[in-house]
């Protein structure tokens, strides 16, 4: 019976693949110059959860290795966009925040992109938009169970 479901799954992912890639474009285009995907996700996790995490927490939330989180940490902190201390009770770890100057570099990203992203619903139908997130949701939470 797996056989069977075998195009389905093909023809799922080759969509979901191709619909990130061009939603990658699309949204590094639309960006303010210099900042990049990495950046303004990392920008948006920590406006939304408003407390510091370690680069460990965010390295596992994004789903990448701890060096590729170093380096994004790096280029964020070296624009001011986010501050980094040590723990106190354990020099060997950091804690991020966001800063001031990130927290209105996200806003700037998310005004710049929105527009983008606003057009493909509009083009696309909030409805079947609506009817979408639920199943995209669950393949999200099914792959990040794995």
């Amino acid at each position: 019976m797996a056989a069977d479901n075998d195009p389905l799954a093909v023809a799922l992912f080759s969509e979901v693949f191709m619909a990130d890639q061009l939603a990658r474009n699309q949204i590094s285009r639309a960006l303010p110059k210099g900042m990049e995907i990495s950046h303004f996700s990392v920008l948006n996790h920590l406006a939304h959860v408003n407390d510091e995490r370690s680069p460990a927490q965010l390295a596992d939330a994004f789903h990448v290795t701890r060096g590729a989180m170093t380096n994004t940490l790096s280029k964020l902190e070296w624009a001011g966009h986010v501050h980094i201390r040590p723990d106190w009770d354990d020099a060997r770890r950091k804690f991020v925040s966001i800063s001031p100057a990130g927290r209105s570099a996200r806003d700037a990203a998310l005004a710049a992109i929105t527009p983008v992203v606003g057009e493909v619903v509009r083009a696309v139908g909030a409805d079947k938009i609506r009817a979408a997130l639920p199943i995209l949701r669950e393949l999200r939470l099914r792959l990040g169970a794995e």
